[in-house]
C-alpha cells in the first residue's frame, strides 16, 4: 500500500465519496488504520462547498468521475474499510500534499 492509492469507497457515502486516496506515509504501513482523504463528485458539491482553483481542493479525473479532494474531511479509517485499490495519484502528490499543506500551514496566520 502506497502513499497516493486510490481505493472505492465501500462506506454508506460511496455515491457521493466513490474513492478515497491514502495520504499518509508508508513508513506507517505496520499500523492497522489508513489516513485518507475523501474524492468527493465534483457534481454533488455546490460551488460554496469548494474553491475552484484552490490549492485546498484539486480536482481529478478517475474512471471518467470528476472528483474534488476534500482534505477538510480526512480521516484514519481501519484497513478492513478500504475497497479495491483501483489506482495511484502519485504523479499528482505534489498537488495533495499542497493542499495538505494549505489545510495545515496556513491555519497559523
Amino acid at each position: 500500500m502506497a502513499q497516493f492509492d486510490i481505493y472505492r469507497n465501500i462506506g454508506r457515502q460511496q455515491q457521493t465519496v466513490p474513492f478515497v486516496v491514502v495520504v499518509q506515509s508508508s513508513l506507517y504501513d505496520h499500523y492497522r488504520r489508513r489516513v485518507v482523504v475523501p474524492l468527493v463528485r465534483r457534481s454533488t458539491l455546490m460551488a460554496s462547498d469548494i474553491l475552484n482553483g484552490n490549492r485546498l481542493n484539486p480536482l481529478f479525473t478517475i474512471y471518467e468521475i470528476e472528483v474534488v479532494l476534500h482534505p477538510l474531511e480526512i480521516v484514519s479509517i481501519g484497513l478492513d474499510q478500504l475497497g479495491e485499490k483501483i489506482g495511484s495519484l502519485a504523479p499528482e502528490g505534489s498537488r495533495i500534499t499542497d493542499a495538505l499543506d494549505e489545510l495545515l500551514t496556513q491555519a497559523w496566520r
